[in-house]
């Protein structure tokens, strides 16, 4: 064989191999999270899985949220775009890519790889609530409950957590009547007050009803129990509520909680390290989820989508298996996430309010999701408004379902 022969022969091997490595490249789009211990975590497990299949390479592709979002709008009416995408879950903001066609259906890599059997089944709950199938599988997952001062329930002469919500109500009467304000939230983000209207939502409607009204398959003006929510909502922005609340952030509101000046606060998981890295005694504390009586846990969860673009998909469920393995997730545990979405990680020295939010992850296999991940944008920014309203006493309750529901028809 000739010189000439040879190196022709190599370089063809070598246009052979790196097409083939090119060929098993993976691209994952995600955010730049402002936890960089989450950052650096990410890149180790794409590290150590491109080591554990050689020939592949996997490209992590980070931008702010804004530019993630204009990003994979620009690939839903492309032909081109990530092998995995990260998103909120939930029919609102993870809905919007999914109906566009970004999303690919997971169901085969569910029964094949057994997902079901390790992740908590709170956080795998979100797979099932788009049309056509499974999508995404869990990054993170965030409950919320009830936190509650101790030392305060004992002044009102709560003995007891409350576990409907008759017993609830009958407990910020307690409050009222003992001259402690049941809840503190903090108005001008929003968000925070918005959290109140959910879970009285899902109380008054009901499971089915709550989703549909959501969904905006359902009529706000002529549901009965959307006005008996948004009533139920100015009672207690009225009753039961520290005031002024309109004017104050959420920040002011956790100090006036961990000052003594209101009762609860509803809150994520998250806020036990909030808590003990303030220094406050997690003894004082206690929680629970809200007694809505439909044994569905509040929260909302960030996802890890297959993209219907990508010509590696059974390689990227590979890979979404490889982060969702125990082993994975167990070295993962406080880096990504204080709580794992894998149901069979172990925890260590796990304060009390810790292990019940285990707990209660492990317990509930249903979930309903905060508004601005259910509802589309323009959609979050009125209900805001009617909220605000409402709890400003500048709209009638009875007016609130209404002009929510003349919005969502002028849009469509």
């Amino acid at each position: 064989m000739t010189i000439k022969t040879t190196l022709m022969v190599t370089l063809s091997v070598l246009a052979i191999t790196a097409t083939s490595l090119k060929a098993e490249d993976l691209t994952l789009w995600t955010l730049n999270f402002d936890n960089n211990a989450a950052n650096v975590a990410l890149k180790k497990v794409a590290t150590d899985f491109e080591a554990a299949n050689p020939g592949t390479r996997v490209e992590i592709v980070q931008r702010a949220i804004d530019e993630h979002k204009t990003a994979l709008r620009v690939a839903a009416g492309s032909n081109k775009g990530p092998d995995i995408y990260f998103s909120w879950a939930g029919l609102g903001l993870g809905g919007e890519y999914v109906k566009a066609g970004l999303s690919a259906p997971l169901d085969k890599y569910y029964t094949e790889y057994k997902w079901n059997d390790e992740l908590l089944p709170a956080a795998a709950a979100f797979a099932d609530l788009y049309p056509g199938g499974k999508h995404g599988v869990p990054f993170t997952f965030k409950g919320e409950a009830v936190y509650y001062n101790k030392k305060l329930f004992q002044q009102a002469g709560i003995t007891e957590e409350p576990k409907t919500y008759e017993e609830f109500l009958a407990d910020a009467e307690k409050l009222k009547a003992a001259g402690i304000p049941a809840f503190t939230f903090g108005g001008s983000v929003n968000w925070h007050v918005m959290r109140l209207m959910d879970v009285i939502l899902e109380t008054k409607c009901g499971t089915e009803k709550h989703d549909a009204l959501k969904a905006m398959k359902a009529d706000w003006s002529t549901e009965p129990c959307a006005t008996d929510a948004f009533t139920e909502f100015a009672k207690w922005t009225k009753d039961y509520t520290l005031q002024p609340f309109m004017g104050i952030d959420n920040k002011q509101s956790y100090s006036l909680f961990t000052a003594g000046r209101a009762a609860m606060m509803l809150e994520g998981d998250w806020l036990v390290s909030q808590l003990e890295t303030s220094g406050a005694n997690l003894d004082d504390y206690g929680m629970f989820p809200f007694p809505t009586n439909t044994q569905r846990l509040y929260g909302f969860a960030e996802y890890n989508y297959i993209s219907t673009k990508s010509p590696h998909p059974d390689l990227a469920a590979k890979f979404l298996d490889y982060f969702l393995s125990t082993k994975v997730q167990q070295d993962l545990v406080g880096q990504i996430s204080s709580t794992s979405v894998n149901k069979n990680v172990q925890y260590a020295n796990q304060k009390p309010l810790e292990a019940e939010w285990l707990d209660v992850f492990k317990t509930y296999g249903k979930v309903y999701m905060n508004g601005d991940q259910a509802f589309p944008l323009d959609v979050t920014t009125e209900y805001f408004r009617v909220i605000n309203d409402v709890a400003a006493g500048n709209t009638e309750p009875a007016d609130a379902a209404k002009q929510l529901q003349t919005f969502i028809a002028g849009r469509t």
